[in-house]
């Protein structure tokens, strides 16, 4: 059996070659770990969340969160099937889809063939039957055509919300869920959003940009669910994420709190330029809304 005899090497030139090649495979690995691995294996985050104005009838309700999808290039049925198959093992009492469920195709600049990609991506969501569904768009939803894509969700029975509100009802209780249309284009109305709902009862906003907590912590929500960040895409130990969006750089991943409000960002399922992710996995929310013990 042939054997490489160190002994024949110079110590200088074998430490500097073995310095060379693990550096080398460190890279390649990282680089196929964040362009082939890690963008698509979502996981299922658990959050547990506690709400003091939650009704006694709604303590346990469980909401599934999946955002972000940007069904293009990166992104096809197989993922959103992928996405769907964990948040159906929740068994959620519903489904919030926080926005931005399209890229354009690849080379391709922001339109409505971009757009169009919201009809095989809402065709996935709606093969799941018996939850009910609620949805606003995201930015990139507005940059390829918003009326395409909520026509889309809309007509495959997908709830559409643009500043505007619903109550879900036990007995004599009530749990309001509000969506406004996007911020970074300034589409939003949080007053108007409101209008219908009292102030004393407990409400859960969908905000595709998290940053927007800082002007819903002065109205009387209690939850607010967003996505936009993709945690970063790509996360330095020490560091965080390197590049994060307008609108996404306060409360860009996970639970945070603003005064009373908690609000919960999720890295979301899909991909922009450069399609990579390193530690910061795709995500699908699983969230259980609790009393106050």
């Amino acid at each position: 059996m042939w054997m490489l005899n160190w002994s024949y090497m110079s110590p200088r030139l074998s430490r500097r070659r073995f310095v060379a090649y693990g550096a080398a495979a460190l890279v390649s690995a990282t680089g196929a770990d964040a362009l082939l691995v890690e963008p698509h294996h979502p996981v299922a985050e658990h959050v547990e969340v506690r709400l003091s104005r939650l009704p006694d009838s709604f303590h346990g309700f469980r909401i599934a969160q999946i955002t972000d999808i940007h069904f293009g290039p990166y992104m096809g049925k197989a993922g959103v099937e992928e996405a769907v198959r964990i948040a159906r093992a929740f068994r959620p009492d519903l489904l919030t889809l926080t926005g931005d469920f399209v890229s354009p195709p690849f080379g391709q600049p922001f339109g409505p063939a971009g757009a169009h990609h919201a009809e095989p991506c809402a065709d996935v969501l709606a093969s799941w039957k018996g939850v009910p569904m609620v949805a606003i768009l995201g930015n990139h939803d507005h940059w390829n055509g918003a009326d395409i894509v909520a026509g889309a969700l809309v007509d495959r029975g997908i709830r559409l919300l643009r500043n505007e509100s619903f109550a879900f009802e036990r007995g004599h209780d009530r749990l309001w869920i509000s969506g406004v249309d996007d911020v970074l284009e300034n589409e939003h109305d949080l007053p108007k959003t409101l209008a219908a709902v009292p102030e004393t009862e407990a409400t859960v906003l969908l905000a595709h940009e998290p940053d927007f907590a800082d002007d819903v912590a002065g109205f009387p929500v209690d939850l607010q669910l967003s996505g936009h960040s993709h945690g970063g895409q790509v996360r330095i130990p020490g560091l965080g994420p390197i590049v994060l969006p307008p609108l996404a750089r306060k409360y860009h991943t996970g639970l945070n709190r603003v005064g009373r409000l908690q609000v919960y960002t999720s890295r979301g399922l899909g991909v922009i330029n450069p399609p990579v992710r390193l530690n910061c996995r795709p995500e699908v929310t699983l969230l259980t809304l609790l009393k106050p013990t």
